[in-house]
């Protein structure tokens, strides 16, 4: 009986905190990522495994349909669950001094490394786009934007082998200030772009020296 009760609460308990995480992904404004955003079409790396796989973040299934999401769920959770805390205080401007190279999608490896796996190099999920795209963005605080940076990859850069450099960066839109709101559009034009690129977003908060700094993985149809 002993045997048998034990096998019992050590079900329970797994069965509790299934539950207990399939209801906590249902809300998306846990913890500290309660006052911030982050770019939701095309999605950002933490953003798109958060839509994808929140509600079903321990199915095995993920390593081999979604490989760069199920490694990012297995260094640290938190770097979903708070998909819009991807931000550093203080950096002044001075991007490239905070943020180095290899580092890029994760803020310079930010809030004492939450967000490291999304530096990874792999074969991200991606969403399609044109030459002529945007950029969406969602501010639940309302922080409004000093202005937004975008840039895309120059073509001959391949992410799924090579880490991000400032210097495989092209800038591709820069905005005047929003005013606070909680979602932006960010028209994009380019040309000459084909096949997998990153866009990279820079997010300059305008309620304090807060900057976000944000991946995301395209195909240029």
């Amino acid at each position: 009986m002993d045997c048998h009760d034990h096998y019992i609460r050590r079900g329970l308990t797994l069965a509790l905190t299934t539950l207990v995480a399939a209801l906590l992904s249902l809300i998306p404004w846990s913890g500290t990522a309660v006052a911030h955003g982050s770019v939701v079409d095309p999605a950002s790396r933490n953003y798109g495994c958060w839509l994808r796989w929140g509600s079903d973040f321990q199915n095995p299934a993920m390593a081999q349909e979604d490989p760069m999401c199920w490694q990012a769920w297995q260094a640290d959770p938190n770097a979903m669950w708070n998909w819009n805390g991807l931000y550093r205080n203080g950096s002044g401007g001075n991007f490239q001094a905070v943020v180095p190279d290899g580092q890029l999608c994760s803020g310079g490896r930010t809030e004492s490394g939450r967000y490291n796996s999304l530096d990874t190099v792999g074969a991200w999920k991606t969403t399609d786009v044109g030459p002529n795209f945007t950029v969406k963005l969602y501010d639940q605080a309302s922080h409004g934007a000093d202005y937004f940076l975008v840039y895309v990859t120059r073509q001959g850069f391949d992410p799924t082998t090579q880490p991000l450099r400032w210097s495989d960066l092209q800038l591709v839109a820069r905005t005047d200030r929003y005013a606070p709101s909680q979602n932006y559009s960010i028209p994009v034009s380019t040309s000459g772009y084909s096949g997998r690129h990153v866009v990279y977003t820079v997010w300059q908060a305008s309620h304090m020296d807060q900057t976000y700094f944000l991946c995301s993985d395209v195909n240029f149809r």
